[in-house]
């Protein structure tokens, strides 16, 4: 039965880190934690349901974010722009290590973004965006 929405995969990177659950936990949810692996967050930023917050999109500008569930240190997440979520889940593991998934989801075949893209070519880009940036996060929380 089709709802009329035609979605698109979400975007899934998952990561295993030799750091503690908290110390990722710091890095997903808060300000400058985020701002030191993706992009800045506005200071008014905290992983509390109902914030709403911007996130520094560089040459898109400021994307309005809102945190929708959180759950430390566990999960964390929001929605970013007009249609998107992203979902950070951070599970412990033995020996002080730490699994990270990040879900980038919202995606629409049918649809473009505030800036006239069609969602299946962001996706595409966001999708390889998404390996660099994961680099970066484990190089920052094993630091």
């Amino acid at each position: 039965m089709s709802n009329g929405v035609n979605t698109l995969p979400d975007v899934r990177q998952t990561v295993e880190v030799n750091a503690t659950i908290q110390k990722v936990w710091n890095a997903v949810s808060t300000a400058e934690g985020i701002a030191a692996w993706f992009m800045a967050p506005s200071s008014d930023f905290k992983p509390e349901v109902g914030c709403e917050f911007h996130l520094e999109a560089g040459q898109f500008g400021q994307s309005p974010c809102k945190v929708t569930e959180v759950d430390p240190p566990n999960r964390l997440v929001f929605n970013w722009g007009r249609d998107w979520t992203l979902t950070f889940e951070l599970k412990e593991l033995d020996g002080g290590k730490t699994e990270f998934t990040l879900i980038h989801g919202g995606w629409d075949a049918d649809k473009v973004t505030e800036f006239g893209q069609a969602h299946p070519q962001v996706r595409e880009h966001m999708a390889g965006g998404w390996v660099g940036i994961m680099k970066k996060f484990v190089s920052v929380v094993e630091a």
